[in-house]
């Protein structure tokens, strides 16, 4: 069945099976090459049964082992084999088990969002000092010359958004859904005059964010609060929402953009920063859904824009990010093995193999499998910005945003 299933699907690169008593089978040709070794007999069946779940369960628990390449060589051969054939019957029959219960792996109320949350980034700060850049912006940065480092393109993945936002003049009131440690919500509030409020369900983020903002003397114009968007009352001119939306689930969009339209004021603006599929609805991987991102999904637009427009909001942008995530993808990849044995002396080597996967995996699909990202300018009257972009422009070569103070770490990223 494995053989039957390798054979249907690669079409791009070289891999070599290694089985359980040392025979040998090859399949595809060129580059890249990888070698696989599968150490038992069930490991073999599993993985011809359910590879979407099994590669990853059994890489991680080292039942199998990349001896040839690495596991992104394989995540490269995979994906891009599937981009240009049909999966095997066996992988469509189970990911069409998988849509039918779609809704109810996205089961997002106020009770498990939380939970969902602290699986992931309550994890010890030390681990993402080690991959992410000196703000720990943990999402797509913004590539917008050749040669940029992470830092670089991260201060311009927050220019990029805050001149969306059109903070034309001081003393704005703005909206952080999702704010992370506070990197985003300490530059605007410093660097554009603006009053924010950063919301997160994470304890280990707000810790750090209420800190950082103490640190950079920006107490009173940012502040941070442990809380759910939908608890939230009051009103804002700005709000912005980055890395966030994936966590919302499919049926609550339409709670979350009518929740926008009743926090935004009457010449409000706001800004989602989503990663998005191209190629229409889909399901969640069962191996990132069960280990890294319970709850978490990937939208395509048509799966939200009826919501935005239920709402009442007006669309007035939407740009689409190629190839960003990819390459923040592939340099926290590279930062996070170059620091695998402090990674270790968190965890440990199971949690390693875990994490590489991941953003094998998560770097692969935006090249090879339809992920982009989506920014989504968001009004609730059609006349509250300019008629053109222009004004995108102009704000965002002469904004500074230089960063907050480098925040203290154990160890620096390489």
């Amino acid at each position: 069945m494995l053989e039957q299933l390798i054979n249907a699907v690669v079409r791009v690169g070289t891999i070599t099976i290694v089985g359980p008593q040392g025979g040998r089978k090859t399949f595809g040709s060129g580059d890249p090459r990888v070698t696989v070794r599968i150490r038992d007999r069930a490991a073999v069946l599993q993985l011809g049964l359910h590879p979407d779940l099994r590669l990853g369960e059994l890489y991680v628990g080292g039942r199998i082992a990349i001896e040839e390449g690495d596991i992104a060589d394989l995540m490269q051969i995979l994906m891009a084999s599937l981009a240009r054939v049909r999966p095997p019957a066996s992988v469509r029959a189970i990911r069409g088990l998988r849509r039918a219960f779609k809704r109810w792996t996205q089961f997002n109320p106020m009770s498990r969002s939380k939970a969902h949350v602290a699986h992931h980034y309550d994890l010890s700060s030390k681990l993402y000092d080690l991959f992410l850049d000196h703000d720990r912006q943990y999402s797509c940065a913004y590539f917008s010359a050749p040669g940029e480092n992470l830092d670089e393109a991260q201060i311009g993945k927050k220019r990029h958004l805050a001149a969306k936002l059109h903070l034309y003049r001081p003393g704005l009131r703005v909206l952080d859904i999702g704010s992370g440690w506070g990197g985003l919500a300490l530059d605007l509030a410093r660097d554009c005059d603006a009053n924010v409020l950063g919301i997160t369900l994470s304890e280990e983020q707000i810790a750090m964010a209420t800190e950082r903002a103490a640190k950079a003397g920006l107490s009173e114009s940012c502040k941070f609060a442990l809380t759910d968007y939908r608890a939230l009352d009051g009103k804002f001119d700005r709000v912005v929402s980055v890395g966030m939306f994936e966590h919302v689930g499919v049926p609550y969009y339409q709670t979350y953009f009518d929740k926008i339209r009743e926090l935004l004021n009457d010449d409000g603006v706001a800004l989602v920063h989503t990663i998005g599929r191209t190629d229409g609805p889909g399901v969640t991987n069962p191996w990132i859904s069960k280990y890294i991102f319970p709850g978490g999904y990937t939208p395509a637009l048509s799966e939200f824009i009826p919501a935005i427009e239920r709402s009442g909001l007006v669309i007035t942008d939407v740009e689409v990010l190629r190839q960003h995530y990819a390459e923040t993808l592939k340099e926290w990849r590279r930062r996070f093995t170059a620091h695998w044995q402090e990674a270790a002396a968190l965890y440990d080597e199971r949690f390693c193999r875990m994490w590489e996967f991941y953003l094998a995996g998560a770097e692969m699909a935006f090249r090879h499998e339809g992920l982009v990202v989506f920014q989504v300018q968001l009004a609730k009257r059609i006349g509250a910005l300019p008629i053109t972009r222009d004004y995108m422009l102009e704000s965002e070569r002469t904004m500074r945003f230089a960063g907050v103070e480098e925040m203290p770490r154990q160890s620096r990223a390489a």
